[in-house]
């Protein structure tokens, strides 16, 4: 007995420490598909990134489509992608590659640790794939499935020269029926949310054959389903082989969570093959397909319903109203996953239509919910501009919320859009916000705004803000009130 209980033990110990172990995934390929040392791939990276003429796309990219073969075939085709998505602030990017050596049905993630390259090392986002299983046998952890797989690790050197302090999701697809693929994109639409701060790429080469001239007619039928982002269609043609794609099946469960959260636009940025690439365009010589996609989110595209925002006025409300009779924070909890989502929210008290205080949060440390709770008390006892709310006038006090997306860094004024985005300004330990409403309601020029931005509410100069030693991010906001819901 005392034996079979050591060998247990044993047995465990081993295991939890393979798994340890096994949950930081080396690079396989390096030196193969992208250069090894790590200078050599930076310089390459960027000379790839270099090369790509401004190519302004509006609306905020969500999904990149990339291929995945060698750097030197495909790597300046990719580069058309991430140059678009360079210095911006994703938390989470998730990466959804193909099995080139490995048979299953449905998704594989990867679920704890990170991923190391010669640039350094990413984590997984293990909160977020926490938030996937269990749901569905077809969505499931398998670490050994991105074993000897390349289509997820030669993503890998490019995400990080574009973009800092992110964590990652790997997910590779097998074989899957339509109905399989429409479970797993729902189940990542529902993880993902109303979240702006995620980037969902697409790694999957295009035709493959032996006729240059028939990748040109092949990859034409292939991306014109994709740029239509006609999922179906894309699933059936892979499956009768009129469409050819490696990681097809990783498109078409992407391009249905697109659609499935409300996007309707993907832009062809770059299509090229191993033969034009190679300038050895002879029939007989075998040839692949690479192409770089971006898909938009929508001008107008709201990050809440109707119901979402009622609710979360009356959780404002009611949070004021119990924190001034009794001192006690409102009680609350709430299921709904966007609402549970991390975001940045200010809550704007007026009165008689004056401001009557005004206190957020930039960046989202907790639920939203419990953000705007915390808010609408700061903002009813907190702002040190005002005398602290009394219960007597909460009765004439409208609610205003604003819902932020996560900032966005820019090098320079000329990105900032008035009446669309906030301004933060950071120079030294000094800060100062405005939110998108204060352009509109003052009616100020750019130049006015900013400087009364950097002299009101950062301290410094007025002018502070066309220095380069000055930080500015931008973000947009959803701003609703009681007065707005009323009507709706």
């Amino acid at each position: 007995m005392s034996f079979k209980i050591f060998s247990l033990i044993q047995v465990f110990i081993f295991s939890f420490c393979f798994d340890c172990l096994a949950s930081v995934k080396q690079p396989e390929f390096a030196g193969q598909f992208y250069p090894a040392q790590k200078e050599e791939l930076s310089i390459l990276i960027d000379s790839f990134l270099e090369k790509v003429p401004p190519q302004p796309v509006s609306g905020e990219i969500f999904m990149l489509i990339n291929p995945h073969a060698g750097y030197g075939y495909s790597g300046q085709s990719a580069a058309f992608g991430y140059k678009l998505i360079k210095n911006k602030s994703y938390k989470t990017v998730i990466i959804i590659g193909t099995s080139h050596h490995q048979a299953f049905n449905g998704a594989a993630l990867y679920g704890q640790g990170s991923f190391v390259t010669s640039l350094g090392t990413i984590n997984v986002d293990e909160e977020f794939v926490k938030s996937i299983l269990g749901k569905d046998p077809e969505v499931f952890q398998a670490d050994s499935a991105f074993s000897n797989e390349h289509s997820i690790e030669v993503q890998l050197p490019f995400l990080q020269k574009v973009l800092t302090d992110f964590t990652i999701v790997p997910v590779v697809i097998g074989d899957c029926s339509l109905e399989s693929c429409k479970k797993i994109a729902l189940l990542f639409k529902e993880a993902i949310g109303q979240r702006q701060d995620i980037l969902v790429v697409v790694s999957t080469d295009l035709y493959h054959g032996y006729d240059f001239q028939e990748a040109d007619i092949v990859d034409e039928f292939t991306l014109d389903l994709i740029k239509k982002m006609d999922y179906q269609g894309l699933y059936y043609a892979l499956r009768d082989g009129k469409a050819q794609a490696c990681g097809g099946f990783a498109a078409v469960v992407a391009l249905n969570i697109a659609k499935e959260l409300g996007m309707q636009r993907l832009e062809v940025l770059n299509h090229t093959n191993s033969a034009r690439v190679t300038g050895k365009l002879v029939k007989g010589n075998w040839t692949v397909g690479y192409s770089s996609c971006a898909v938009m989110r929508q001008e107008g595209e709201t990050m809440l319903t109707t119901q979402q925002k009622q609710k979360l006025l009356k959780i404002a409300r009611e949070s004021i109203g119990m924190y001034l009779e009794s001192g006690k924070k409102l009680p609350v909890d709430e299921s709904d996953l966007v609402l549970n989502q991390k975001m940045g929210a200010f809550v704007t008290l007026k009165q008689h239509n004056d401001l009557r205080g005004c206190i957020g949060n930039l960046i989202g440390s907790q639920p939203l919910y419990l953000t705007v709770r915390d808010m609408a008390i700061e903002a009813a006892v907190g702002d040190p501009r005002f005398q602290a709310l009394s219960l007597s006038e909460l009765k004439d006090i409208q609610i205003e919320i604003s819902v932020l997306s996560p900032l966005e860094k820019v090098l320079s004024a000329e990105k900032i859009e008035l009446g669309k985005h906030g301004v933060l300004v950071r120079r030294g330990n000094q800060s100062g916000v405005f939110l998108p409403q204060v352009a509109t309601e003052t009616g100020w020029s750019k130049e006015e705004f900013l400087n009364n931005l950097c002299a009101q509410k950062a301290g410094i100069a007025a002018d502070a803000w066309k220095d380069k030693a000055t930080q500015l991010y931008i973000f947009s906001a959803e701003v609703f009130s009681e007065k707005g819901a009323e009507k709706e």
